[in-house]
């Protein structure tokens, strides 16, 4: 039982070390995409969060009463991100990517698998 657990959460684990190692990147290492850079940027954010956020609700076994638990935890885990970066050269912190790109991202990834889900059941 606790193997099956500890494996439900595996995925979360393993983006939150995905995200630690980009956000761990000095800004003068990261690649640069030139007059389109902030918004592949920002949609990596939305991206990322958003695979974190429906891998906590993995985690929550989809529990459709759990969805804001794992969108909560995802903008939780950002907060610690954005203060980890403030001590990563060339990098700051950025409460408008915690709460509009990361928790939107979280968000609008939860209610796309809630939709995706409902969709199937039919």
């Amino acid at each position: 039982m606790l193997k099956k657990t500890l494996l439900r959460w595996l995925p979360a684990l393993v983006i939150m070390l995905v995200i630690f190692a980009f956000s761990n990147t000095p800004n003068t290492h990261l690649p640069q995409f030139g007059i389109i850079d902030t918004l592949v940027k920002k949609a990596s954010h939305m991206l990322g969060y958003g695979l974190l956020a429906v891998a906590y609700w993995f985690g929550l076994r989809f529990e459709k009463s759990r969805w804001w638990l794992a969108v909560l935890l995802a903008v939780i885990y950002a907060l610690t991100d954005e203060f980890h970066q403030s001590f990563v050269p060339g990098r700051h912190p950025s409460y408008v990517d915690v709460f509009v790109f990361d928790g939107g991202g979280a968000l609008l990834a939860v209610a796309l698998v809630t939709y995706f889900r409902m969709k199937r059941k039919v």
